[in-house]
């Protein structure tokens, strides 16, 4: 689930699912309509992702990948997230991630996917990406993201190849995050920011953000296109996969 609300012209789009936020494919239905309303109406200054309680956001509800019974449905489900996620990454106006607490994998990639980063500054907040030790990739729009958010070849090595979950002032030494602030700051932290960049005269963010974003944008959809890259998905019915998914599942409830 995303509940939305409006605060001083922008969308603050909360993630609510569980314990952990998990991202289902309602969850990604709501984004892709907070991404369209804030590009559209023109009153909406910005977008503020943020989550519930103790999450930012745990990733991709692992039931949804533990349900799959072919690789069509794999296929139509990591389509469709691609897409969402390019709309977010390409949003026009201001997208600032206010990580209220554990960010992980697709919540990581969310954060990624928004021009500023900030986190709550809490000892026992984690952030990293455990793919490489549960099994599964990241879909083409998802590791052009990753590695687009992380300006640089050695940090998406470190971040992906590791698969290390990390605190938040390592998080901000290694560029992962922008901002480490108190719980209290954390939202008006990210309205400022957005009021920054957006109230300007005539609004200069929206073409450089354009021009910043547009060479990853392209590729991701040329990719998307032109790249055979469902057969990795194979990996979502290899029992070693699966029965780790549901280890991990577990640990979460």
């Amino acid at each position: 689930m995303l509940e939305t609300r409006l605060d001083d012209q922008i969308l603050i789009a909360t993630l609510t699912n569980g314990k952990t936020n998990s991202i289902t494919r309602e969850t990604l239905d709501q984004l892709q309509a907070a991404v369209e309303q804030v590009t559209t109406d023109e009153t909406i200054k910005g977008l503020i992702l943020t989550g519930n309680g103790r999450f930012f956001s745990s990733g991709f509800d692992l039931y949804t990948f533990m349900g799959f019974e072919e690789l069509d449905q794999a296929v139509e489900f990591l389509t469709y997230a691609d897409k969402v996620l390019l709309d977010l990454f390409l949003c026009p106006k201001p997208v600032i991630c206010a990580m209220n607490g554990h960010s992980a994998a697709g919540g990581l990639i969310l954060a990624m996917a928004s021009d500023y980063r900030i986190i709550t500054d809490h000892p026992k907040i984690k952030v990293g990406m455990s793919e490489v030790k549960i099994g599964v990739p990241l879909s083409t729009a998802q590791s052009a993201v990753m590695r687009f958010g992380l300006d640089s070849d050695k940090r998406f090595r470190d971040v992906m190849y590791f698969g290390e979950m990390i605190d938040v002032h390592t998080a901000l030494e290694r560029e992962m995050v922008d901002q480490v602030v108190d719980a209290d700051k954390l939202i008006d932290t990210a309205k400022f920011m957005v009021a920054l960049w957006i109230d300007t005269p005539a609004r200069p963010f929206i073409g450089l953000k354009k021009e910043l974003r547009h060479a990853t944008g392209e590729q991701i959809r040329k990719r998307l296109t032109e790249t055979d890259w469902h057969p990795g998905l194979n990996c979502f019915f290899k029992k070693e996969v699966r029965d780790t998914l549901a280890f991990v599942q577990s640990t979460m409830e």
